[in-house]
């Protein structure tokens, strides 16, 4: 008899809150960097900021991977599948990616001038306005940067596991539009297909399905079916707005952030 594993079992709700516990560290040694900002010496400062960051994302990137591997020990061996595996961890995000992404989280930083066309509101706002708002951006990179090891670690691993036959995706009660329609989907994602579309902030996790497994959708991912299909299906183009509109009516885990 085929055993069932779901979006929302045990070892996932711990697996989603421990790797949101460990972000949580990381937006506190974050914003401990942020006093290597000098608004007086931007151009002397950033780049020391820019190294320190690399740094810490690199750490609790590591970390990441190996909770993400301890995950997929225990949903593996809860599936009683035959034959070891060695999980292999993904690597901690490119320098040069992490440095990218902490550079456009920056922008804004920079003087412009205030009577070009070209700069923005948010270029125009006084700097400790634009310091808040690069912090804020800066936390949710860096919480993207370290989640995505962890969902990488999961999903590479069902892509070389033999015994592994397809990922899908966990959203927590309280995400977002866009990670609750995905998550709806069940395990259709495949070991060499689909990436993990993933927004800044995103807490959803990789759930890996083996041979021998069939998967269910939690009730509330069910929910979030029923929704979608009542409110949002057949209107192309136009889905994710219907579907958002409709969870804020009818979604009775609305509200994000929870887990």
């Amino acid at each position: 008899m085929a055993t069932t594993v779901s979006d929302s079992g045990d070892e996932a709700n711990r697996y989603r809150a421990a790797q949101i516990g460990l972000t949580r560290l990381l937006v506190r040694d974050v914003r401990g960097l942020r006093r290597l900002i000098l608004p007086a010496r931007l151009r002397e400062s950033v780049p020391d900021w820019l190294t320190a960051m690399n740094t810490v994302i690199a750490q609790y990137a590591r970390t990441s991977a190996a909770l993400a591997a301890d995950f997929y020990d225990a949903q593996r061996e809860a599936a009683a599948v035959a034959g070891p595996f060695a999980v292999p961890l993904a690597d901690a995000p490119p320098p040069e990616q992490t440095e990218a992404s902490l550079r456009w989280a920056t922008k804004d930083l920079w003087p412009r001038d205030p009577d070009d066309p070209a700069t923005t509101d948010a270029q125009r706002q006084p700097m400790d306005v634009r310091l808040a708002q690069a912090e804020k951006k800066a936390e949710l990179v860096a919480q993207k940067l370290v989640t995505d090891t962890g969902r990488g670690t999961v999903r590479e691993a069902v892509r070389q596991d033999r015994q592994a036959t397809a990922w899908a995706r966990s959203a927590a009660r309280g995400a977002c539009a866009f990670c609750k329609m995905l998550a709806m989907r069940g395990a259709l994602y495949k070991q060499d297909t689909a990436d993990f579309r993933a927004h800044d902030g995103c807490h959803c996790g990789v759930i890996p399905v083996f041979k021998g497994q069939r998967f269910e959708l939690s009730p509330h991912a069910r929910e979030w079916e029923r929704i979608y299909r009542e409110f949002a299906e057949g209107h192309s183009g136009d889905q994710l707005r219907l579907f958002r509109r409709a969870l804020a009516e009818h979604d009775s885990n609305p509200l994000p952030g929870s887990i």
